[in-house]
């Protein structure tokens, strides 16, 4: 009787040997081999399937250097099982996920790193354009920012300020209306008394659109919405709110929101944040930035927090904030 011809293959640039056994595990390096070339075949990236993938060539790789005692192949499959870590990392990453222990993921409230890019562009935009001095104006103006940032103009109700910790609200309103920065139908005290059924349309000329350009953020009508939602969950936290802090705790709530490693390490890598700029976002001096990640502390928000001698703050969000957090890409 005429014996079946072995299938051949590589994988990893290695040829699959022709009398390996068990001959499952030969089987498995092939079609492996197939399904990395047919994964770089495709038009768009699935790093689920990658890091799946990965995984099982680890698998096939480890048992491969027991049969055959190469150490070569042991270090391959540790590669691949970093190759596969850092590809499901990725993914969560781009959907708003990060690890969070025994193998659960947290969810992100903006999902993905398009729309952690467009918050730190609007806190940018807010620190370089408020045009009154002081944490409560740059809070204040957050809020006006996001209601308004594709137009210009957007809806306001009196709670929305007033669940600001803001000493005169009345008296911070009237001096934006009179920098020019903001502008709306009625007086102030009508704004404040104003109610979801009945907003008062406010404009931000500085953020309307020019005739030869949108304005100076480029996101969807769907993505402000979120962007607001996400502001005011973070400055309108409920621990925040059941300590007191002041605007500008909560500027550096913001701050270090959007200053974060995937599993909420301040900074990229989390090597940290630079405590000049944060002072500067929080209206503060330097040295007073400790007490504002003090009060960051007791409220559950930071943890580990330490200020090195290179001028930068180390530390990391509690696990009950992640979901806020954007990550440095």
């Amino acid at each position: 009787r005429p014996r079946r011809k072995r299938r051949s293959g590589k994988i990893a640039q290695r040829i699959v040997p022709f009398d390996l056994h068990p001959v499952a595990l030969r089987e498995e390096l092939i079609e492996l081999g197939d399904l990395f070339r047919a994964y770089q075949q495709r038009p768009e990236p699935d790093l689920v399937e990658l890091s799946e993938l990965h995984s099982r060539k680890a698998k096939a790789f480890r048992t491969w250097a027991e049969v055959t005692g190469e150490t070569e192949l042991r270090l391959e499959a540790e590669r691949a099982e970093q190759a596969a870590a850092a590809a499901l990392l990725q993914h969560q990453q781009r959907t708003g996920q990060s690890p969070a222990g025994d193998g659960q993921v947290t969810s992100r409230l903006l999902p993905g790193l398009t729309q952690w890019d467009h918050a730190r562009a609007i806190l940018a935009h807010v620190a370089e354009h408020t045009p009154v001095p002081g944490a409560e104006a740059r809070l204040l103006a957050v809020l006006l920012t996001l209601r308004s940032a594709l137009t210009g103009t957007g809806n306001l109700v009196g709670q929305d300020v007033r669940g600001l910790p803001l000493t005169d609200p009345e008296e911070l309103i009237g001096r934006l209306v009179e920098s020019g920065w903001l502008s709306f139908p009625g007086t102030v005290e009508e704004l404040l008394a104003s109610r979801p059924e009945s907003p008062t349309p406010i404009t931000i000329p500085s953020l309307m659109p020019g005739e030869d350009g949108p304005g100076p953020f480029v996101f969807g009508r769907k993505t402000r919405p979120k962007l607001s939602g996400w502001a005011q969950r973070v400055v309108g936290d409920k621990k925040l709110r059941k300590k007191k802090t002041g605007a500008d705790v909560r500027l550096l709530a913001l701050a270090l929101a959007v200053r974060t490693s995937a599993d909420g390490r301040l900074g990229a890598d989390g090597e940290g944040v630079e405590v000049e700029p944060l002072a500067s976002w929080c209206c503060v001096e330097p040295e007073g930035l400790e007490a504002l990640v003090e009060q960051l502390t007791v409220a559950d928000w930071l943890t580990d927090a330490e200020f090195a001698a290179d001028g930068l703050l180390r530390g990391r969000l509690t696990e009950r904030v992640l979901p806020v957090s954007c990550p440095l890409a």
